[in-house]
């Protein structure tokens, strides 16, 4: 694991998925994660119009052009407005490595081609209630 620069650079070696403990998080931020605050700024993104509230994750554009290229068929999860909460969220854990966004593009495929209202509130229900359980 990467150690912050000189200068408090997080990530001088270029971007780079989360990892447990990660020295990058600040104790503010451990908190934020935790009680989910740290969603609240997405909300004013679902009012504007520019994400959905359920819909495929949005992940930064430094690793869509890189799974892009290593992974068939990434681009699907593109088709539809990224949303706060999805399928793989709900259903496997944060990003590790190149297999969990294998295993993660899986959920979102099965998302994409069974999406409904009732699965979204679904979507929806799942989501309060792990919001209240956090299991980290």
């Amino acid at each position: 694991m990467k150690a912050l620069s000189a200068d408090g650079s997080a990530e001088t070696g270029g971007a780079a998925w989360a990892t447990k403990g990660d020295v990058r998080t600040t104790a503010i931020g451990k908190f934020l994660r935790a009680s989910h605050l740290d969603e609240l700024p997405q909300l004013w993104n679902v009012l504007r119009g520019d994400i959905s509230f359920v819909g495929p994750r949005p992940e930064r554009p430094e690793f869509v052009k890189k799974l892009e290229t290593q992974i068939p068929y990434y681009e699907t999860r593109l088709l539809v407005k990224p949303g706060i909460t999805g399928w793989a969220q709900l259903n496997h854990r944060a990003d590790l490595d190149l297999e969990d966004v294998k295993q993660k593009l899986q959920y979102d495929i099965y998302y994409l081609k069974n999406r409904s209202l009732l699965l979204d509130l679904a979507i929806i229900v799942k989501t309060i209630k792990t919001f209240f359980i956090n299991p980290d």
